[in-house]
């Protein structure tokens, strides 16, 4: 499979080690469908493996798709979960939800 030039190869490795990813927006690029589905639109694809991460958090407006047009298969992994609303919103109720827990920062 052909790697981002931007760099975001780099992190591809590291997200089996990785407790929790938060997807923004983002449809296609984090589809693994590119990995596994020969007869998709984006098979072969560079995309960021973030359904190996141990929690997946997924924030979009809808449940539209993406520019490809196909459904994502991240978004119905048991690992996934999906939060629809303005992402500015969702993101400070998760932030005042975490602070909620009054457990001390990672070091």
């Amino acid at each position: 499979m052909r790697r981002p030039s931007n760099g975001a190869a780099a992190i591809d490795d590291d997200f089996q080690a990785t407790d929790i990813a938060l997807i923004i927006g983002a449809n296609d690029v984090v589809n693994p469908a590119a990995r596994s589905d020969k007869p998709s639109p984006i098979f072969g694809m560079p995309i960021l493996n973030a359904d190996q991460a141990k929690k997946v958090f997924v924030v979009k407006r809808g449940e539209g798709k993406g520019s490809a047009g196909i459904v994502n298969t991240l978004f119905y992994g048991d690992n996934c979960s999906m939060v629809y609303g303005d992402a500015q919103a969702v993101l400070i109720k998760m932030i005042a939800a975490v602070r909620g827990l009054g457990l001390p920062a990672a070091a």
